[in-house]
């Protein structure tokens, strides 16, 4: 069973977007889902409560203050949605439960400067066999002189960038009606999926 982890450090960096679309695709592809908020926000649980019913379901994995407890059984696919500020203790236990960590970042010096110690300790988990760990580039053209600028951060970690994604009121729209990319018509959001492909080829691996 996966468990996806989707950390930074900043706050305002697009963790919960980035949280929630991914427990959408898992979902698109029929899996048992099951997405997990540790950020006092709940962002990702409000989002939950907006889901329609219609809408291919996505279970609430509940996780208790300051400790994150096993998924239930019968779950194929766990996400979790951690808080900004996330260290010591919760920290480690989440990175001990992790298969795969995600980190939405997006390219300004301020973001990288705050994550550069928390990307440290993830490429050193990376390093050690203990974890797969990508980059995902947030609200940024990855035409830019900014993407190049991240990459080559990324790249002196020795860390992957699964992809871009680029400021769109789609995800806005979206999520304010518990969806995701993966629960419209494909016509409706073409650039964005076209975006997902490389992180949903890695997300599956």
């Amino acid at each position: 069973m996966p468990i996806v982890v989707v950390a930074n450090p900043k706050g305002g960096v697009g963790k919960s977007t980035m949280a929630t679309q991914i427990a959408g695709y898992f979902a698109s592809k029929g899996r048992s889902v099951m997405l997990g908020d540790a950020d006092r926000q709940q962002s990702s649980r409000l989002w939950l409560g907006l889901r329609p019913a219609a809408a291919r379901p996505i279970g609430t994995w509940e996780v208790g203050k300051g400790n994150v407890a096993k998924p239930p059984k019968g779950t194929t696919h766990v996400v979790l949605d951690t808080p900004a500020g996330m260290h010591g203790g919760m920290l480690k236990d989440v990175l001990q439960l992790a298969d795969k960590v995600v980190v939405p970042l997006q390219p300004s010096v301020f973001d990288i400067f705050a994550t550069r110690a928390f990307l440290d300790e993830l490429a050193a988990s990376r390093k050690a066999g203990r974890l797969q760990v990508g980059i995902v580039g947030m609200r940024v053209d990855e035409r830019t002189i900014a993407a190049d600028k991240l990459h080559e951060f990324v790249d002196s970690l020795g860390l992957p960038v699964l992809g871009f994604l680029r400021h769109t009121q789609n995800y806005i729209h979206l999520a304010a009606r518990g969806l995701t990319v993966f629960d419209v018509a494909p016509g409706r959001v073409e650039r964005d999926l076209a975006q997902w492909e490389s992180i949903c080829r890695w997300l599956d691996n």
